[in-house]
């Protein structure tokens, strides 16, 4: 298949290749690429279905200036215009961008030298301040540089794989599934997690330790005790090591009671991580989203230090980034407080290389705002331009409702985006059109440093342009021609690799200088590369043999203690809110949301409850709750699990105004941040959660897109239209009318059924025999099968009011298989039969779980509940 071209998926950090064609249709069919060394042929299932989130229907195709559809030249000049007049008037402090660990490197690049090297202000910062500035911020204080000093092999090579704050079967399946796959070639090879939640992951653990939210310091300060008591400290590596004695009289301080774990759970953990020399460390956000995230980065890294275990194949800390290009974004200076390049905003002798190279007027020798900071003085009108690139800070900022009303009050906001319906386009000036994933060509550097090209398979629609050519536009409209004179991403990915090896002779880590040169052929053509990079060849690993980029060469121990969150629970907020991703959905779903067969999953909001606190509190499964907290107010799904423990919930972080105005979930979270890394706790709310007060409960499926009128709902795209749960706190005296107004269908023929007595309403709205819309209605929550009634619309026959297959019509029940698209009742049926006995015969039954595997636990799940029926029978 000669016409395929190898990209890079547009997910999270993992960075898988992906072998892509397009179809001539506007589409795309792909496979995993199994010459990529991230992913190796495997993807999973929201990288299965990027093929069907392309569509243009939702695309912002010209710019739009107030609201109003424009041309590139007038948007462009009065960006440039109301920047330039801004800065002049009122400094360069006075305005911002805010961009994304989405961007490409090269559009990151182009964006951090405009505004630190010519706009003069370090006021730019990236949403990976959400979800990885601890990380960053932990490797400074440790190495002297955010550098991830393992491989990907390592998870494989490992004897004890640590999870710590990581569901990486959810959010990370391609990696979940190589340490599934060494785990099975090893059944010796021992993994933990470590996360208050029963995740997906923990189908894998040999030890699950449920600590309390937050107290991951106590637990890591309790092994680095007994690393020392059981004898297990590499003196010999601590030659390059400073902070030893310090770190370890304030670990053996602590009790390990904050973690809430028995204490032989704990004595388990440590003996097996002592007697277990090859150790690898994943954490992920639920060690970052913290107020004290930094301090859990620096105990994980303290006991590796302390131990020699670091650097060498299947040994180190690892932290495994949730966006496609968090890493590439780090490499650029895309936080507020770093430069291009690993180079030290702090130190003036950084500063001055990049301004020469750059032949810049000066660069900021201040850290910019961070993420809260800088919205809050977006809010206080100190910020008075503000320009958006390519994420969604109204929906996935905490205080988001806050953050909403700042950046609409904002004298002057642009927004560079694909579409114009997120929460945050829709409050912009000026709207700029700009390319997404299988149009845009670039770098992406993925978790374990390898970067890897992303390239076009189709043209860009409409009048969408790059985000690097929109920003260097704007650049030369502001004066600065020669700076910005840029006219392809190889011409600026070799700027960066020349740059690099200014930094390498600063001794800084990062340095692809090898690449210098490549040309626009030898770009098109790079295979995935790990840094660093020299002339002289690539390095694997780092600091084996120490090797640290701090001062004196050493890494450095930092002493921490463990601190609660800052949010604390009390009669008012009893519960603690932790938050996150789903396995089939991504961020806040612009993409992920326009593939039907991502949303059949978990296609609503919910709130993971605990059975006797929803029993206190009078909350039936399925029922609505009404989550609460200083921050805002949430109306969410009831799932009544056992997966969290009593008094702390779940909720996920996907649903925005545009698919669920009620459960924006970090209308919840407060700006509490992390002192050091200034990232927000995200995981750690105090809430307090009642029974909704609902009078009707419905679910409507439509052949045409619409926006419910009631007091609840979330809606999704299904193959053939839309679909919507939706529930109210007043009857509509007339269903049928209440159902043409929904759907705009004043003249369809209508079937119905409905009991007032009982408040139960089924109707069927049709074009002869074709069903257009139907709306079912009961006063407790709708029990029917919702996947069914979605693939009859745009059918011809009878109309489905009775909410079931007919009997000569099979249920395959809801999705639990993704990829492909295999429901729970086909897997129940198997296993009933007797012929799939485990996981892996149902898949070799069903084809359930034999694509990302991610579905492979919640399969187990299910063999676990059919046993249990048919031992009760």
């Amino acid at each position: 298949m000669t016409d395929e071209i190898r990209t890079t998926c547009a997910y999270c950090g993992v960075g898988c290749g992906i072998l892509a064609k397009a179809d001539g249709q506007g589409g795309v069919t792909l496979r995993g690429d199994p010459d990529h060394p991230a992913n190796q042929g495997r993807l999973c299932s929201k990288g299965f279905a990027l093929g069907e989130t392309l569509s243009l229907d939702d695309r912002l195709l010209a710019p739009r200036i107030n609201g109003i559809e424009s041309d590139w030249d007038s948007a462009l000049a009065l960006v440039a215009e109301r920047f330039s007049q801004t800065i002049a008037t009122h400094g360069p402090d006075s305005v911002a961008f805010y961009v994304s660990g989405q961007l490409l490197t090269e559009d990151y690049y182009v964006a951090n030298k405009l505004m630190k090297g010519f706009i003069g202000s370090a006021n730019i910062d990236t949403n990976s301040r959400l979800c990885m500035a601890s990380t960053v911020a932990g490797h400074k204080r440790a190495f002297g540089a955010d550098t991830v000093p393992g491989t990907y092999e390592d998870l494989e090579l490992a004897d004890l794989v640590v999870l710590t704050g990581s569901n990486l079967a959810w959010c990370h399946p391609v990696l979940y599934q190589r340490i599934a796959a060494a785990k099975e070639a090893r059944p010796d090879m021992r993994v933990v997690v470590i996360d208050p939640r029963r995740t997906a992951t923990c189908d894998l653990a040999d030890l699950h330790l449920a600590l309390e939210p937050g107290s991951d310091v106590a637990l890591f300060n309790r092994l680095l005790a007994a690393i020392h008591a059981g004898g297990a400290v590499n003196r010999e590596y601590l030659r390059h090591v400073s902070g030893f004695d310090d770190s370890l009289r304030v670990a053996l301080a602590e009790d390990g009671a904050a973690t809430g774990l028995p204490p032989d759970q704990i004595d388990e953990f440590c003996q097996l991580w002592l007697g277990t020399e090859k150790v690898v460390t994943v954490f992920s956000q639920g060690v970052n989203q913290s107020s004290s995230g930094t301090d859990k980065v620096n105990a994980i890294i303290n006991c590796h230090l302390a131990t020699g275990r670091i650097g060498k194949p299947g040994m180190g800390p690892f932290s495994v980034t949730g966006q496609p290009n968090a890493m590439g974004g780090r490499e650029v200076g895309g936080l507020a407080n770093s430069l291009a390049c690993h180079l030290d905003l702090e130190n003036p002798d950084h500063r001055e290389r990049l301004r020469d190279f750059w032949n810049a007027p000066a660069i900021p020798a201040q850290a910019g705002l961070k993420a809260v900071d800088l919205f809050d003085r977006v809010r206080s009108g100190h910020i008075k331009a503000l320009w958006i690139v390519c994420t969604n800070p109204a929906a996935t900022m905490p205080d988001a409702n806050i953050v909403q009303e700042a950046i609409a009050g904002c004298d002057f906001t642009v927004v560079s985006d694909l579409t114009a319906r997120t929460d945050t386009a829709r409050l912009a000036d000026v709207l700029l059109p700009a390319t997404g994933w299988g149009e845009k060509d670039g770098t992406v550097t993925n978790s374990d440093r390898t970067i890897s090209r992303q390239r076009a398979i189709m043209r860009a629609p409409g009048q969408a342009r790059h985000d690097w050519d929109i920003m260097a536009e704007v650049g030369r409209r502001m004066g600065w021609t020669e700076a910005f004179d840029y006219s392809s991403p190889a011409q600026i990915f070799d700027e960066h690799a020349r740059l690099s090896a200014i930094a390498a002779a600063e001794g800084r880590d990062f340095d692809i200088s090898g690449l210098t040169g490549l040309g626009r052929d030898g770009y098109d053509a790079l295979p995935p590369t790990r840094w660093p990079i020299t002339a002289q060849g690539q390095q694997a690993r780092f600091f084996a043999d120490g090797g640290f980029f701090t001062d004196n060469g050493q890494a450095r121990m930092i002493p921490v203690s463990a601190r609660p969150p800052v949010a604390q629970t009390d009669a008012a907020f009893p519960f603690r809110l932790n938050t996150g991703r789903i396995r089939d959905q991504w961020h806040t779903m612009t993409r992920t949301g326009k593939s039907p067969r991502l949303n059949q999953h978990l296609g609503e909001p919910f709130l993971e409850i605990h059975p006797d606190d929803a029993a206190q509190l009078g909350i039936p499964p399925a029922g609505l709750v009404e989550v609460s907290s200083p921050a805002g107010r949430c109306i969410l799904r009831a799932l009544v699990t056992d997966r969290v423990r009593c008094g702390h919930v779940f909720a996920p972080m996907h649903w925005s105004g545009q698919s669920a105005p009620t459960g924006r979930i970090d209308a919840l979270v407060s700006s509490i941040v992390d002192p050091v890394s200034g990232q927000p706790e995200s995981k750690a709310a105090a809430v307090a959660i009642a029974p909704h007060d609902t009078a009707w409960f419905g679910f409507a499926i439509s052949t045409t897109e619409f926006r419910p009128d009631c007091t609840y709902w979330a809606r999704c795209c299904v193959a053939k239209g839309w679909r919507s749960e939706l529930a109210g706190t007043r009857e509509a005296q007339d269903w049928e009318t209440y159902a043409r107004a929904l759907f705009s269908l004043p003249d369809a023929r209508c079937q119905s059924i409905s009991d007032p007595a009982t408040g139960t309403a089924r109707l069927a709205f049709l074009d002869g025999d074709t069903l257009l819309a139907a709306l079912f209605v009961s006063r407790n929550p709708v029990s029917l099968s919702r996947d069914h009634i979605a693939a009859q619309l745009g059918s011809t026959g009878t109309a489905p009011l009775s909410g079931r297959p007919g009997r000569d019509a099979s249920d395959p029940g809801p999705v639990v298989c993704a990829c492909l698209n295999v429901g729970m009742n086909t897997i129940r049926e198997a296993i009933a039969s007797g012929q799939a006995c485990s996981v892996a015969r149902v898949g070799d039954c069903t084809g359930a779980g034999t694509n990302c595997g991610s579905c492979r636990p919640e399969i187990a799940v299910l063999l676990g509940q059919v046993r249990q029926m048919e031992a009760a029978e």
